[in-house]
This record gives structure tokens, C-alpha cells and sequence, in this order.
């Protein structure tokens, strides 16, 4: 008898590596197929991707609606009380009266001091910020990288008022040889003129000193933003400048920097939006009203130590939406501040 021959059929279904009926029983299955897990895969990624993008909108939809609230808000409380202030809001200068049904009220020597200590913040934080990042990211030994950066990041974390009786009772008697120093010999300058408080020579509580303070409190800021950003320069722009010679400082100057500034400009701005509204540590400084002279040695109420020294008062809608437009200055303040720090990051990309 003759062997039977497979059929077309039954070969096709050995050469995929099926099993017949009445085929070899040890004969392996067919591979898996693979598309189905791979299908399931796709579709948990996507899932995945869908759920992590609605987090993420949904996160900045809800810091903008809590803004937008904000402002509302101040808004519904300053308008009444604007409505009735019977003095330009922007240009009065003279005492707030804010009972009864005619309000005087004005912002001009509140933003005058807000600004100067802020300036002054700005002008002596930022080179030593810049400094201690090109330091700590170009020059200083590993070992002692991470001891500078816990120590200056540590500032952050004293309280307000903690500066704020440093500034009073250490730092500000400890100026004041050096303010009668700058009264006696430079006062010729408008910056250094003999104050209308006469208790400023004596206890040190000044512009000078409030922005020393400051410039205290928002160097870890600026300084841990701008030392971020230093250390992601990429490394190909610092061998290519040392191939061609360059020296270290060089190296910092054209490959480091320019790669930084925009951070920089960022750490800046986030300390001044601190300096704009620091309230505890300039309540305890500078905490009453002086003249609009330029005069570092003068006293004076930012918008924030304004609203603190009063809010114990607020027994009446329009006395509480007088210094509540105080607040919203302030605030509109800190958006343009913001605004035109990014147009400058903007212009410098």
C-alpha cells in the first residue's frame, strides 16, 4: 500500500506551524500573535496621555480661575469706596480719611516706597546672586558646592519678622555711624540728606535699611534660579570655547551667561514680586510716612506695611475698600512687573 499524501491544505497549515487533526501531537502551537498586545499597550498609552493632559489643563485652568477671582474680588471691594473718594486716587498725597462719606485717599507715596526699598533689594541682591551661581557652578571645589548652596537656600526658610527685628535691632543701629557718615560728608546728594524724622539718625530705620533687609531675603531666589539654570548650560559650548583658547572667565562670559540670562532676569523678578509685597519685616523698619525726596535716609509705608498697620480698623465696607484698593494696586503692580520681565526674556531668546 502507498503512503497517503498530505494535502495542499494540510501542508499550508504544517508550514505555519499549526497542528492538523491527526497531525503530530508533539508538534509546538502556533506563535502568539502579538498585534492584540501591542493594540492593549497603544491604548493604555493613550488613556494615559488623555488622563495627564486633562490634569495638566486642568491645573492651569484653576490657578487662572483662582487669579481671575482674586481680582474680581478686589475689585467689588475698591470700587465703592473708589466711587467715593473725593481726591485723585493717583495723585493725593496728603493723610487718608476714610470714615464717613467723603474718603480722601491716594497711592502716590505708598507706590514710591514700594518701589525704592524694592530697588534697592534688586540693586544689591542681584550682583551677590550672580556671583555666588557663577561661583558655585564654575569655581568652587565639589565638595564645598553642596555646604554653600543648603547655606543660602537656608535663608529662605527664616521667617519675616525674624529679618524684621534683625533690621531693626541689629542691622539698623549698626548703620547708623555710617548714615551720619553719609549725612555729614555726602549730603549734598539728594540720597543722603538730613531726614524730617529725626529718630532715623538714631535708630536706623530707613529706606536704606529696609532695602537691605530685603535684598536679604530674596538673594536665595534669585540665587537658586540663576544657579538652576548656570549648570544646564550645555557642556559642548564650554569645550568648544576652551578649544579655542578661551579662559574661564571667558568661558563664563560667552558660553555661560548668555545661556543663563533669561533665568536670571526670572530668579530676579520672582525675588522682586517678594519685595513687592513683603509686609512683616517692613512693618517692624519703616513703618510711617515720610516725603517723596529721593532721600534714602527718609521713612515710609509701602502698600503692604499700609493695609497691615490698619487692618485692625476695618469696622466699615468703605474703610475696608480704601486700603483694599491699596491691594489692588498692588496687585496690577505685580502683573506689569511680571509682563515686562518676560518680554524681556522674550527679546533676549
Amino acid at each position: 500500500m502507498t503512503k497517503a499524501q498530505p494535502t495542499e491544505e494540510h501542508m499550508t497549515t504544517l508550514d505555519k506551524g499549526g497542528v492538523t487533526q491527526g497531525g503530530d501531537p508533539t508538534q509546538s502551537p502556533p506563535p502568539p500573535d502579538d498585534n492584540q498586545a501591542t493594540l492593549n499597550r497603544s491604548v493604555h498609552h493613550r488613556v494615559g496621555d488623555q488622563v495627564f493632559r486633562t490634569l495638566a489643563v486642568g491645573s492651569g485652568f484653576v490657578v487662572s480661575l483662582v487669579i481671575f477671582l482674586i481680582a474680581v474680588f478686589l475689585l467689588a471691594q475698591a470700587i465703592p469706596s473708589l466711587a467715593k473718594n473725593s481726591e485723585n486716587f493717583f495723585t493725593y498725597t496728603g493723610p487718608w480719611e476714610t470714615s464717613g462719606d467723603s474718603l480722601k485717599f491716594g497711592i502716590p507715596q505708598l507706590f514710591y516706597a514700594t518701589v525704592v526699598v524694592s530697588v534697592i533689594a534688586l540693586l544689591l541682591a542681584m550682583p551677590v546672586a550672580l556671583g555666588i551661581s557663577i561661583f558655585l557652578t564654575e569655581y568652587a571645589p565639589k565638595r564645598l558646592v553642596g555646604p554653600i548652596s543648603y547655606t543660602v537656600d537656608l535663608l529662605a526658610a527664616v521667617p519675616s519678622i525674624v529679618y524684621g527685628l534683625w533690621g531693626i535691632l541689629v542691622l539698623g543701629p549698626a548703620l547708623v555711624p555710617l548714615n551720619n557718615w553719609l549725612v555729614g560728608n555726602v549730603g549734598w546728594l539728594p540720597f543722603f540728606q538730613e531726614p524730617s524724622q529725626v529718630a532715623n539718625m538714631s535708630t536706623g530705620g530707613t529706606l536704606l535699611t529696609g532695602g537691605i533687609v530685603l535684598a536679604v531675603m530674596i538673594l536665595p531666589i534669585i540665587t537658586a534660579v540663576t544657579r538652576e539654570v548656570f549648570t544646564q548650560t550645555p557642556v559642548g559650548h564650554r569645550e568648544a570655547a576652551l578649544a579655542l583658547g578661551a579662559t574661564k572667565f571667558e568661558v563664563v562670559k560667552i558660553a555661560v551667561l548668555p545661556f543663563g540670562f533669561s533665568g536670571y532676569i526670572s530668579g530676579a523678578m520672582l525675588g522682586l514680586g517678594r519685595a513687592l509685597g513683603e509686609t512683616m519685616a517692613l512693618l517692624l523698619i519703616i513703618s510711617t510716612v515720610g516725603p517723596m525726596n529721593f532721600n534714602l535716609m527718609e521713612s515710609g509705608e509701602t502698600f503692604a506695611t499700609k493695609i497691615a498697620n490698619n487692618a485692625a480698623e476695618f469696622d466699615s465696607p468703605a474703610k475696608t475698600g480704601a486700603y483694599i484698593s491699596a491691594g489692588l494696586t498692588l496687585f496690577v503692580l505685580t502683573f506689569i512687573v511680571n509682563a515686562a520681565a518676560r518680554a524681556v526674556v522674550a527679546g533676549r531668546k
